[in-house]
C-alpha cells in the first residue's frame, strides 16, 4: 500500500503541475476579456491604417493632378516667351515687358513644381508607411486569433 500511496501523490502533483502550466499560458481557455479587446484593438488599428491609405492615395492623386497643371503651365509661359521674343526682335517694345513678366512667371511654375514633387513623394512615403502598418496588423490579428 505504501508503494501505491508514493506512485499516487507522484500522479497527482504531475497532474497538479500540468493543470497549472495549461491555465498560466494562455491557451484558448485564457483571459477571454484581454484576447477579445486586442483583437478589436487591431481591428480598430486595421482600420484607421485603411483610412489613411486611401487619404494618402487621394492626396498622391491630387498633388499629380497639380504637378501636371503647373508642367502645363510652364510650357505655356516657355511658349510664350518665345513668341514675345520674337516679336520684341520685330521693334514690338509692350512684348519686350511681357517676356519679363513671362520669365518670372516661370520661375514661380518652378517653384510649384518642385513643391509638388516634394509633396508627392511624401505622400508616397505616407502611404509605404500605411500599407507595413495594415500587414503589421493583419499580422497582429491573424496571430491573436489563432493563438500564435
Amino acid at each position: 500500500m505504501r508503494r501505491y500511496f508514493a506512485h499516487l501523490l507522484a500522479l497527482s502533483v504531475l497532474a497538479f503541475g500540468t493543470t497549472i502550466y495549461a491555465q498560466t499560458t494562455g491557451g484558448s481557455t485564457g483571459n477571454s476579456t484581454t484576447d477579445n479587446s486586442d483583437k478589436k484593438e487591431d481591428r480598430k488599428d486595421l482600420r484607421k491604417d485603411r483610412r489613411d491609405l486611401h487619404k494618402d492615395r487621394k492626396d498622391i492623386r491630387h498633388d499629380q493632378r497639380d504637378l501636371n497643371k503647373d508642367r502645363k503651365d510652364l510650357a505655356k509661359d516657355r511658349r510664350d516667351i518665345r513668341e514675345d521674343r520674337e516679336e520684341c526682335k520685330e521693334g514690338n517694345k509692350a512684348e519686350c515687358k511681357d517676356a519679363a513678366k513671362d520669365k518670372k512667371d516661370i520661375k514661380a511654375d518652378r517653384k510649384d513644381i518642385n513643391k509638388d514633387k516634394k509633396d508627392l513623394h511624401a505622400d508616397r512615403k505616407d502611404a509605404r508607411k500605411d500599407k507595413n502598418d495594415i500587414r503589421h496588423d493583419r499580422r497582429d490579428l491573424r496571430h491573436d486569433r489563432h493563438g500564435k
